[in-house]
């Protein structure tokens, strides 16, 4: 059985939901799946698992949250070349750079982005969890 991490920051409970609805779609699809905030993941962990779906909402300057996300993520960039990975979250303004930009620097480590990622406005409608839902199968392959 594939196991598989969501591994998410939230502010508001948007990216939350959508974790949420990443791991329901990994279950569907008869994965095992671990759910659990950034400070509770750490790049020796990657390994650990046959991928991975990380969310984090735009912040400031749409740009990832930058006190607990980011530096998590910086630590797993080099463990992710060939890794099983789609990225997902929530923004309030702004026109999706940050997801832009996050997909380049997962491409640049050699990540397989095995999905388009998930983004919404706020919080996730019915189309953004069904999206959610589709990226956590997704990563089951």
């Amino acid at each position: 059985m594939s196991k598989i991490a969501v591994v998410f920051w939230s502010g508001t409970g948007n990216t939350e939901a959508m974790a949420n609805a990443v791991a329901e779609g990994v279950k569907s699809a008869g994965a095992e799946v671990s759910v659990m905030v950034c400070t509770d993941f750490s790049s020796e962990q990657v390994k650990d698992f046959d991928a991975i779906a990380f969310g984090c909402p735009a912040m400031g300057n749409e740009v990832l949250e930058e006190y607990d996300f980011q530096p998590m993520f910086d630590t797993c960039v080099s463990a992710l070349s060939g890794k099983r990975i789609a990225l997902f979250g929530s923004y309030g303004w702004g026109n999706g750079e940050w997801m832009s930009n996050w997909e380049n620097v997962c491409g640049e480590a050699g990540a397989n982005l095995v999905c388009e990622s998930v983004t919404c406005l706020e919080a996730p409608d019915n189309a953004a969890v069904e999206a959610c839902r589709a990226l956590g199968a997704a990563l089951v392959g």
